[in-house]
């Protein structure tokens, strides 16, 4: 492991990346949601605000106006945040085996293709118009794994990698479950300047005292499969509610989340794992409407700005 982890911190620098703190933002409030109704500028001010003495990389899921607004509140409130943008990419094939639905007509993939090509197109023009705060470029999230349901072939994937490099400098990724990596991602991996794995030891029906371990499994795993190949964790976290869909209740609460939370960072820092946490705050518009859905509950703070439990002890510096 000490010789990996080596091979690993070389791999960052060369890629001009630093270990540290960072985590997954999505603003999205009450009545928000992606496409729809977007936060403020005021409202992304003030939860950088929140974020900016405990975190120094940030993770942006996609280009729309929600990713511009923050690169632009970053620049003229002169934050010193870091940012992963990443594009987001719909289905362009259909995946019958996605048990909340993967199908679409042939015309609606076909609108898909073009709208994910100027989705890459319009990430490229973001990471060179804000060189000094875009670290890195994911060409999508989670469109390989067997279960989602905006499957893209990753013959597709792998040709949004190459017009990337091709028109950006920043270093390229794929943030995808863990699992894909092992097999179905080979082909990719040549590809990508560096891999990015998604873990959710409770999705994987883990307690809290089997997560830690597992987590590092699922690192490990596919870090000793490509040892020549920075890994990165480009998602890992807790929820603290669940309706009993895919997750046990009585294995989600605030507790629970701040445990996994202080021994993920713990981890991290002792082998410079850079690792990214989902998620700064809740999210309603996630999931079901149901109030316990768990993937409105990932948030280390809650819907109203309010810190659980894992940040009791953060007192940010609002000025």
């Amino acid at each position: 492991m000490k010789e990996l982890n080596q091979h690993q911190m070389k791999y960052i620098k060369e890629l001009g990346l630093e270990s540290g703190k960072a985590i997954c933002y999505s603003g999205f409030r009450e009545g928000q949601r992606p496409g729809d109704v977007f936060p403020s500028y005021e409202e992304i001010k003030e939860d950088l605000l929140i974020l900016q003495n405990e975190w120094k990389y940030l993770r942006l899921y996609d280009c729309d106006k929600h990713s511009e607004i923050v690169l632009e509140v970053i620049v003229k409130e002169n934050f010193d945040f870091k940012v992963m943008l990443g594009a987001y990419i719909g289905a362009e094939a259909n995946n019958y085996g996605c048990p909340w639905g993967g199908s679409f007509s042939e015309d609606q993939l076909e609108i898909n293709k073009v709208t994910n090509e100027n989705q890459i197109k319009k990430l490229i023009r973001l990471a060179n118009q804000y060189p000094d705060i875009i670290f890195s470029l994911s060409a999508g999230n989670e469109a390989c794994v067997d279960w989602t349901d905006h499957y893209v072939p990753v013959e597709s994937v792998i040709n949004y990698v190459r017009m990337i490099k091709k028109g950006a400098k920043q270093p390229v990724t794929f943030c995808e479950n863990y699992l894909p990596w092992l097999d179905k991602l080979k082909d990719l991996v040549d590809e990508v300047d560096f891999i990015s794995i998604h873990t959710y030891p409770v999705w994987e029906y883990k307690n809290i005292h089997e997560a830690m371990e597992y987590t590092k499994q699922n690192f490990y795993a596919v870090a000793n499969k490509y040892p020549d190949k920075l890994v990165v964790i480009t998602e890992a976290g807790w929820t603290t509610f669940s309706n009993g869909k895919g997750i046990c209740p009585s294995n989600v609460s605030e507790e629970h989340q701040d445990i996994y939370y202080n021994d993920l960072i713990t981890w991290c820092q002792e082998d410079d794992i850079l690792t990214l946490v989902c998620e700064a705050f809740d999210e309603p518009w996630k999931g079901s409407p149901e109030a316990h859905e768990p993937e409105k509950h990932w948030g280390l703070f809650k819907v109203d700005r309010s810190p659980k439990l894992v940040m009791a002890k953060y007192k940010p510096v609002l000025i």
